[in-house]
């Protein structure tokens, strides 16, 4: 199987829980944000978790492709570049997800967009040959 598939089932299942979860507890997880930002440590844990799942990815597949594939390098990046903002830059990751999720809009439209490119990710997956 190739990588680009392997991320594409796993990482779209994994969007498609989280997805759920939030739309789900929409109130749990803003209070979860609140409470979270305020955690230097958790900031920096999950910087670096980011980064390592972003450079895992580039490190399986990074094509810069005119099809679906696209979208598994640009994941790979994002989770890349936002590692990185946690961990050098904690504070201004405090102050802007403060500001972001200081209600349940931004967290209701987080939870959909997991819901649909995990959607999309595991139908990209999944309908390819094995």
């Amino acid at each position: 199987m190739e990588p680009v598939i392997y991320i594409a089932r796993f990482a779209g299942r994994v969007f498609i829980v989280i997805g759920v979860g939030i739309l789900a507890n929409l109130s749990f997880y803003s209070g979860m944000v609140a409470e979270a930002v305020r955690s230097p440590t958790l900031i920096y844990i999950a910087g670096i978790l980011s980064l390592t799942a972003g450079l895992a990815i580039l490190g399986a597949y990074r094509a810069w492709t005119a099809d679906w594939r696209v979208v598994v390098t640009i994941l790979g990046w994002l989770c890349v570049i936002g590692g990185i903002i946690r961990v050098v830059l904690p504070r201004l990751t405090a102050s802007l997800a403060t500001t972001i999720y200081s209600t349940t809009t931004p967290m209701a439209i987080a939870g959909i967009v997991a819901l649909v490119l995990g959607g999309f990710l595991c139908f990209q997956g999944y309908r390819q040959a094995k």
